[in-house]
């Protein structure tokens, strides 16, 4: 059990990382300090998005596209991926606007999978959605997935490729010993080449263990799931400048998130629903869909992950220390990047380097060493 890479964080970034890495020949050992997918993986909305992307973010996103449109080729499931479309509705002329400017720098970068388009083809769409829109930007191949099913998915592929799982395994230590890294847990010692902090909200804890203290909040989205609905809408829905992400199941549910915090507990190792933060996710959802006023609410969660300054990721080789790679920081938006950012972090992992441009994502910029040396 003295793997080539040991990878922290049973995620799914974690588990995709591992699969990855695995089939190109490396050992692999994960190590998970709850159980896989305990909180930001399995408490997603599940959204597979190119739409608003961050442009630093689009070309592993529009990877990762491709990859969930043939999503078994990987993982050997669907992972309940289904392409339904994503809409970012504008309420107003002016978000009109600023999504018209948005889409029109996209294209000036031969970046063409948004469209923008009128209430008319709004309503075509969604003809249930509120007059009051006047037009929204469109990608006809985003749609959402099966979070449980994502990580039941990637974990028994990852087990297929030979890599070993321990659950309920919390990192105490880790140094570097020559070569390798040396890693103390409470399931025994271990040792690796290559440690990949994949640790989500315990990201930070891992990186000053390893001599790379980090700046990075905790951020614990909240989801409410209702009752059974008649048919209100297929694609998933978003509302420009509004923490609002809205969808109807399979089962005909409607599931209303969008970025509304919940309460982090004391001791930062769990989260809360806070109903009056929640109330303006489910606000704005009713804005839309006037129609859902009367539906009741049947459930309400809320996850743990890491969010950095910038809303961007960590993904790259530390700074300070050898042999260790980060993925962690994805801020809510990185559900749909996960094959993408198993492909490159493997890359590194077993090549040393990537095809991917990742300067953007470097570790420099939240980095407590790198401030205090400007």
């Amino acid at each position: 059990m003295n793997p080539d890479i040991l990878v922290i964080g049973g995620g799914l970034h974690g588990l995709s990382c591992a699969l990855q890495a695995a089939r190109r020949g490396a050992s692999v050992l994960v190590v998970e300090r709850h159980f896989l997918g305990r909180h930001a993986s399995g408490s997603t909305a599940a959204g597979v998005r190119t739409l608003g992307r961050d442009p630093a973010e689009l070309p592993l996103s529009l990877e990762a596209a491709e990859t969930w449109h043939k999503m078994a080729d990987l993982v050997g499931d669907d992972c309940g991926f289904k392409a339904c479309g994503q809409l970012q509705v504008a309420e107003d002329d002016a978000a009109m606007a600023s999504i018209a400017a948005r889409i029109a720098r996209l294209e000036k970068q031969g970046m063409h999978h948004e469209k923008l388009i009128g209430a008319d083809e709004l309503r075509e769409l969604v003809p249930t959605i509120s007059p009051h829109c006047v037009g929204a930007a469109w990608v006809s191949g985003d749609g959402s997935a099966d979070p449980h099913r994502a990580i039941c998915a990637f974990r028994d592929a990852a087990k297929r490729a030979g890599v070993n799982i321990i659950e309920q395994c919390q990192v105490i230590s880790l140094g570097r010993n020559g070569q390798s890294w040396q890693i103390h847990t409470t399931k025994g010692d271990f040792s690796a080449a290559v440690v990949i902090n994949a640790a989500g909200a315990w990201a930070d804890k891992i990186a000053e263990m390893a001599g790379e203290p980090v700046r990075q909040a905790i951020r614990t989205s909240m989801m409410v799931v209702t009752e059974r609905a008649g048919d209100v809408v297929r694609p998933v829905i978003s509302s420009f400048g509004r923490k609002l992400s809205f969808k109807q199941t399979a089962e005909g549910t409607l599931l209303i998130g969008g970025g509304a915090q919940g309460r982090l507990a004391a001791d930062k190792q769990s989260a809360s629903v806070d109903v009056q933060a929640l109330s303006v996710a489910v606000q704005a959802a009713v804005r839309l869909f006037p129609s859902m006023v009367g539906t009741r609410m049947v459930r309400a969660w809320a996850g743990m992950e890491a969010m950095t300054e910038d809303h961007l990721p960590v993904i790259g080789f530390s700074d300070q220390a050898e042999g260790l790679i980060h993925a962690f920081g994805f801020s809510g938006h990185g559900f749909q990047l996960v094959p993408s950012v198993g492909r490159v972090v493997a890359d590194l992992a077993i090549e040393g380097k990537s095809n991917q441009q990742l300067d953007a994502f470097n570790v420099n910029r939240v980095s407590e060493k790198g401030v205090a040396s400007c």
